[in-house]
């Protein structure tokens, strides 16, 4: 688990220029992580990077040794937990709404998604995996779409769409990464 100054160096890097005002903050980065370790495609710390920031450009010193260590040890705890049985727990705000952190990480967890999504359709079922993506596609606030605009405008309807989360990842993991 990363510790709160883990989390303050990464924001450091997240927010840092020339890149700061197209990045994503924790909670969009931990949302990138969970999709790279329950997806089909393990991505790369420099994919993530990319992903992460909005931008092609890797810092001229290459990826900051910081950031990478955030992500190998947050995708390896995903990963030990879900092999375990637990379900993944998404980072909670220590103040302000949670609702909206909750948003910019699945806005984080769906752009990944989004980014590989013919691997994602292609390695299970498409009807399945649709499925299983509905919260996290609602919750985001990336599409117009009125019915997820309904679900998000209802406090009980969202409320739903968020505690399904931890299952639809457990369920999305075990779909991909289950032995045949």
């Amino acid at each position: 688990m990363l510790s709160n100054s883990d989390i303050e160096a990464l924001e450091d890097i997240l927010f840092a220029e020339p890149w700061g005002d197209d990045a994503l903050d924790f909670f969009g980065f931990h949302g990138v992580v969970c999709a790279s370790v329950v997806g089909p495609a393990k991505l790369s710390v420099e994919t993530v990077f990319r992903l992460v920031t909005g931008t092609d450009d890797t810092p001229g010193g290459g990826i900051p040794e910081t950031f990478r260590q955030c992500v190998t040890q947050l995708a390896g705890d995903m990963a030990k937990a879900l092999d375990m049985g637990q379900a993944i727990e998404l980072p909670e705000p220590e103040d302000g709404d949670p609702m909206n952190a909750l948003e910019n990480w699945c806005a984080g967890f769906v752009d990944t998604f989004l980014e590989h999504e013919d691997e994602w359709l292609d390695a299970a079922s498409e009807e399945e995996t649709a499925d299983l993506m509905v919260p996290m596609l609602t919750l985001s606030g990336l599409f117009d779409d009125e019915d997820f605009q309904n679900v998000r405008s209802s406090e009980k309807l969202s409320g739903q769409m968020a505690d399904a989360i931890p299952d639809s990842l457990t369920d999305l993991y075990l779909l991909f990464h289950a032995p045949d």
